[in-house]
């Protein structure tokens, strides 16, 4: 990364070498289309080249900064495309705030290998979630949809989406507890 803050494009070569995979897979499962998918993973790099000064290595690490990036743009294509983001300006001031992370200090960031030795242990900790605790945690989380549209599509009070989604991040988090003992 302070190669890449150097400005230099053989190191963000092999930045989109490493992640590039995982990115695309995150962003593919977000919009659901091949073809939007790369030119989404394109766009995540295009801002990790532009915006590269924002990235702080004592708070981040290179592979959390790229998955928030990526999950927040393909969020964002999903909301453009359904028409949900009303009259918004795509700007730098809208990128600065809604597609680059601004990352707790208090959250334990991963690095590569962390994530990709624990990926079974997410998959079989949302496998043990209801289907509807599933449903909300995709609809909230790879849909980009809000409490308000999440509570519209399933026809249920605003209150029971955020006691579902609260319970169904609570349960996932004891299933990954429960998964790394």
């Amino acid at each position: 990364m302070l190669r890449v803050s150097n400005y230099d494009s053989k190191a963000l070569e092999i930045l989109y070498d490493r992640y590039s995979p995982l990115l695309y897979t995150l962003i593919k499962k977000i919009v659901g289309e091949k073809e939007l998918a790369e030119e989404v993973l394109i766009e995540v790099f295009v801002i990790v080249w532009r915006k590269i000064e924002l990235y702080d290595s004592k708070k981040n690490n290179a592979y959390t900064w790229l998955v928030y990036i990526a999950r927040n743009k393909a969020v964002d294509v999903v909301r453009r495309k359904r028409g949900q983001s009303g009259n918004i300006n795509y700007s730098d001031e809208y990128e600065n705030r809604y597609i680059l992370p601004n990352l707790s200090q208090t959250i334990v960031q991963l690095d590569l290998h962390m994530a990709m030795s624990i990926s079974g242990n997410v998959e079989n900790a949302l496998n043990n979630l209801t289907d509807a605790q599933q449903y909300v945690l995709y609809l909230a989380y790879y849909e980009g949809l809000t409490q308000q549209q999440i509570s519209e599509r399933l026809n249920i009070p605003l209150q029971t989406v955020t006691a579902k989604i609260k319970i169904a991040s609570n349960n996932l988090r004891e299933n990954l507890l429960t998964e790394g003992e």
